[in-house]
């Protein structure tokens, strides 16, 4: 019954040798941003090939305060998963088969869809499976995601030219976002949330700035202190300064990038007020500038005590990534 249902429901679209059909019309996709429907028998959900799905599909997002998992996942079991419960957005089906596989296919119900489908023979078949194929699979829904909170943004955009005036750059910043403070190499916006805020910071940088591999977190963390420490006060504390810096007893993450067309780092760990209780997480992106002999830094970061914080990085992360140099 499981092949049956398996070769009825995604075997067809997804490893057929006949001819593409033509272009049909898809309903639009369903389903909150980074949410995955896991489609699979109880059995399997409950045991290590549950197990295996949880490790990777809900790992910890990196540079949170708390963890929080890369995706939510909501199990269905296979005779659930028809109708407009097809529709979800992201889904990813894991079952026994004769056929062995992993593949990941676009529209397949609705639009933008990604379905991951991964079969084997055995228990121990499917989990070797997944530990090749999960981070593939991620990086697909991930990159879909992104595109899709980025359409979202064009419901309503920002007017506001400030960033193309100072640093000849535009983000597809959506109308919630205000200038909150602008110095002559330093923009400051943000938007209220329940909780507190969500910001972005952009300043350029001179293009010597970072000389050394070996000392670039170090350089990193003195950048991020440094522009806190002149832009970014914190509470008022009598006979205490007070600012954004670096959370000490986390180095952060640094990974290579390219945004806008360009080499960029990216950055992401915990900010903290210097002498003030008060931290929460931030995502920076030190871009290389060559044409204009300069590093552009943007630095999304967000405010918001005992809330979960991944989907506002999501957004701020979503932001930054729309940037276009003019």
């Amino acid at each position: 019954m499981r092949s049956l249902f398996l070769a009825c429901l995604v075997a067809i679209p997804l490893f057929s040798c006949q001819e593409k059909p033509e272009k049909q019309y898809k309903p639009a996709s369903l389903g909150s941003l980074n949410t995955l429907a896991v489609v699979m028998d109880n059995e399997l959900w409950e045991g290590t090939v549950g197990d295996k799905v949880r490790e990777h599909f809900a790992a910890p997002v990196l540079g949170l305060t708390w963890d929080e998992p890369v995706l939510n996942l909501e199990h269905m079991p296979p005779s659930v998963f028809r109708g407009t419960t097809r529709h979800r957005r992201a889904v990813l089906y894991v079952g026994k088969d004769s056929v062995e596989g992993a593949q990941i296919q676009e529209d397949v119900y609705a639009s933008p869809q990604k379905l991951a489908v991964i079969k084997a023979t055995s228990d121990s078949a499917l989990l070797g499976a997944i530990e090749v194929a999960a981070d593939r699979i991620i990086a697909e829904i991930k990159a879909m995601e992104m595109e899709e909170a980025q359409e979202r943004f064009l419901r309503s955009l920002s007017k506001d030219t400030l960033l193309k005036e100072k640093f000849g750059i535009s983000l597809r910043l959506p109308s919630v976002y205000k200038v909150g403070k602008q110095e002559e190499n330093f923009v400051w916006m943000d938007r209220e949330i329940q909780k507190g805020s969500m910001n972005i910071v952009a300043y350029e940088l001179p293009g010597n700035n970072f000389s050394s591999d070996s000392t670039l977190v170090q350089d990193i963390v003195k950048m991020r202190d440094s522009v806190g420490k002149m832009y970014i006060p914190g509470p008022d504390v009598p006979g205490k300064t007070t600012y954004m810096g670096t959370e000490k007893a986390f180095a952060p993450y640094i990974f290579p990038a390219e945004i806008g067309g360009k080499k960029a780092v990216e950055v992401r760990g915990i900010w903290e007020v210097v002498n003030y209780p008060m931290a929460g997480p931030f995502l920076t992106y030190i871009i290389n500038d060559k044409e204009r002999n300069r590093f552009l830094v943007l630095e999304g970061f967000t405010f918001a005590p005992a809330t979960n914080k991944r989907d506002y990085m999501f957004e701020l992360e979503a932001i930054m990534k729309t940037i276009q140099f003019h």
